[in-house]
């Protein structure tokens, strides 16, 4: 059971100022938010889906984690870093989305944790939020777009957000706890 849901690398580097501070400091906010979601849950509890929906927290926590891995690495320049593409089956975006046999809620966390981590020593270091990448060819983004570091942390911001939402919903269904109300 985590009884412990804050960790000093879920906040930004030290020394950072201006608006990659204010950026990480915001993600920062919503991460949290997310991982005070699952506070005192066992790995039964989080696998458990108690809405309509299909999601499960620990398979957010997952989602959320593999997106914003997935994200810095094509700011990296990783050239299959979104991946999910024509190959991608049903059954890759259930894995994506769930706690399979084997993981735990802890585990799914410090990967978590660790992305973050990486994520803000990479926002500290990038010399340019504006340097910018091709978004590869997919039906939901516009063809030949490009995004910059500082759209691709927007989105990853309202990624987080909006799953912290999600993930808020399934908890006071799960056992009345709020996070956020």
């Amino acid at each position: 059971m985590l009884t412990s849901w804050k960790v000093e690398t879920m906040t930004p580097t030290d020394g950072i100022t201006g608006e990659r501070a204010h950026l990480l400091e915001t993600l920062a906010t919503h991460r949290n938010f997310l991982r005070f979601t699952v506070r005192d849950l066992t790995d039964s509890q989080a696998v458990q889906r108690p809405t309509a929906s299909e999601l499960c927290l620990g398979g957010l926590i997952k989602h959320v984690a593999g997106t914003e891995r997935a994200w810095m690495n094509f700011v990296l320049g990783e050239p299959d870093a979104l991946g999910g593409g024509a190959d991608s089956t049903v059954d890759d975006r259930e894995k994506e989305f769930g706690m399979l046999p084997g993981e735990t809620l802890a585990g799914l966390l410090a990967q978590y944790c660790e992305v973050a981590g990486n994520t803000d020593r990479l926002v500290a270091t990038l010399p340019d939020l504006d340097s910018s990448r091709p978004l590869p060819e997919a039906p939901w983004f516009e063809p030949g777009a490009r995004w910059s570091v500082r759209r691709v942390l927007l989105h990853v911001i309202a990624e987080t957000a909006q799953h912290a939402g999600h993930a808020d919903i399934i908890r006071e269904s799960l056992d009345g706890s709020k996070t956020m109300g």
